[in-house]
């Protein structure tokens, strides 16, 4: 198991601050997408903004690589799962409170469709099959979960999941659960983490080759 890297990471920005090009090399650098097939059931296009809550370690990697993607109109970084008294990072990190760093993305379905967005998760965004572990994080906080906001996403992710795992889209088993819970932004401070902080060292390290591989795999969908 990886010890928790964004708190000292953290620290250290806060102290010394973080100028210029950050030079690293690391696991990620390798990051590369994992072909699996489209969903097979999909939402229908409608018309208005749809919502997806998603969590699958760090929020500033999900939200680096959701906020590439065509048709989706912001991403927010936070957490589901546990209460409201105790979303918070310090508390969060603690792996006390039940819940899973998250992200809510907000989307146009006539551009994108959910299970595309379920596509871009399983497949780049982060692994479904490591338990409570993501890059370097480890904890429960880091678990890869899918908060429905519909009984119609419920189905679709549900169906999804069954699909990957009769294909053997993945070489473990898929660890992705289907939880309930209400979103609760993040501090201020990790909205837009990747944008505002290009030559972070987990940026650079963990989130930059995301992306990439995103671009590399979903031309058609990345902007």
């Amino acid at each position: 198991m990886y010890p928790n890297m964004k708190k000292p990471l953290l620290a250290t920005l806060a102290a010394v601050g973080i100028a210029g090009a950050f030079m690293v090399t690391g696991p990620a650098q390798g990051a590369r997408a994992v072909v699996i097939p489209a969903v097979k059931t999909d939402l229908p296009a409608a018309p208005g903004l749809q919502t997806a809550v998603l969590a699958g370690g760090c929020f500033w990697t999900m939200e680096a690589v959701f906020e590439h993607v065509k048709g989706v109109k912001s991403v927010t970084a936070g957490y589901a799962g546990g209460t409201k008294a105790t979303a918070t990072y310090d508390q969060v990190s603690a792996e006390t409170t039940k819940h899973a760093e998250a992200i809510k993305i907000a989307y146009d379905p006539r551009v994108v469709s959910y299970g595309t967005l379920l596509r871009v998760y399983f497949s780049i965004a982060h692994d479904p099959t490591t338990l409570n572990r993501q890059g370097p994080d480890s904890g429960t906080s880091y678990r890869s979960a899918i908060f429905p906001q519909s009984p119609a996403q419920a189905q679709v992710a549900r169906a999804y999941i069954a699909q990957l795992d009769q294909t053997r889209a993945f070489p473990r088993p898929i660890v992705t659960k289907l939880e309930t819970g209400t979103f609760y932004p993040a501090e201020a401070y990790h909205q837009n983490f990747y944008d505002r902080n290009p030559t972070h060292p987990y940026i650079v390290m963990w989130d930059k080759p995301k992306v990439a591989a995103f671009r590399a795999a979903f031309p058609t969908i990345s902007n």
